[in-house]
C-alpha cells in the first residue's frame, strides 16, 4: 500500500511510545499489585487485569490509531482482519513451538511436563495476550514503521520495542538482570521475529494472535 505522507505519522508515534511505555511502568509498578489486593478473587482480578486494563491500554488504542492512519499504514484494520489465510502453511510454525516448550521442558525438569494447571485464570491469560500484545506491537507500531526496502531492519526495532515492554515487570520482580543471563531475552526477540514474519506474509492479524495464545498455552 502506498503511504500519501508519512512523516506525519511519526510525532504521534512517539508521543504513544512515551504514553504506553510510562502507562504501563506506573501499571507492572504500582497499579497491578493494587488490583490484586482489592479484588481477592483471583478469576475476577484476571478479568480486570487481562480483560479491561490491558485492552484499555493496549488494543483499543491501537485499533483506533491503525484506523486513523489507514492510509499510512502497510496493512489497513479491514485488511488485517479480512485478508484469507490458510492457516496450514503455518503449521510448521505451531510445531516449532511445541517442539521448543517441550524440548526445553525436557532439559530443565528431565521429563516431559504438560501445562499443569489450565484453569479460568489461565485462560484469560492466554485469550488476551495475544490479541492485546499483537496488537500493539505487530498491528499497530510494525504496520505503522515498516518500509519495503528495510523490512529486517524495522522487525528488528520492532522486537527490541516488545523487549522493552518486559522491563518493568523484570525490574519490579527483581529478575531483570537474571532475564539476560538466562539468555530469556533471546526467546523474546525472536518471538517477536516470527509474528512480524507471519503477519507481513499474511497480512492478517490473526495468525501472529494465534501463534502467540499457542505459545502461551503451551508455556
Amino acid at each position: 500500500m502506498k503511504r500519501k505522507n508519512s512523516v506525519l505519522i511519526l510525532p504521534v508515534l512517539i508521543v504513544y511510545l512515551i504514553v504506553f511505555y510510562g502507562i504501563w511502568t506506573i501499571w507492572e509498578f504500582w497499579v497491578k499489585s493494587f488490583i490484586s489486593s482489592t479484588f481477592e478473587n483471583e478469576y475476577i482480578s484476571q478479568v480486570i487485569k487481562s480483560g479491561v486494563i490491558k485492552n484499555l491500554v493496549w488494543t483499543f488504542p491501537a485499533i483506533l490509531l491503525v484506523q486513523h492512519f489507514k492510509s499510512e499504514v502497510h496493512i489497513t484494520l479491514k485488511e488485517m482482519f479480512s485478508t484469507k489465510v490458510n492457516l496450514l502453511k503455518y503449521l510448521p510454525v505451531f510445531i516449532f513451538f511445541t517442539v521448543y516448550v517441550f524440548a526445553g521442558s525436557i532439559l530443565q525438569n528431565g521429563r516431559l511436563e504438560i501445562v499443569k494447571e489450565f484453569d479460568f485464570d489461565k485462560i484469560i491469560i492466554v485469550i488476551f495476550v495475544g490479541l492485546t500484545e499483537e496488537m500493539v506491537f505487530r498491528g499497530w507500531l510494525l504496520n505503522a514503521t515498516i518500509r519495503e526496502n528495510k523490512k529486517w531492519f524495522y522487525i528488528i526495532i520492532n522486537a527490541v520495542m516488545f523487549l522493552a515492554i518486559h522491563f518493568p515487570k523484570w525490574i519490579h520482580n527483581g529478575t531483570f538482570f537474571s532475564s539476560f543471563a538466562s539468555f530469556q531475552f533471546l526467546e523474546i526477540m525472536v518471538l517477536s521475529i516470527i509474528f512480524s514474519c507471519t503477519l507481513i506474509k499474511s497480512k492478517n492479524i490473526l495468525v501472529p494472535i494465534t501463534l502467540h495464545m499457542y505459545f502461551a498455552y503451551v508455556l
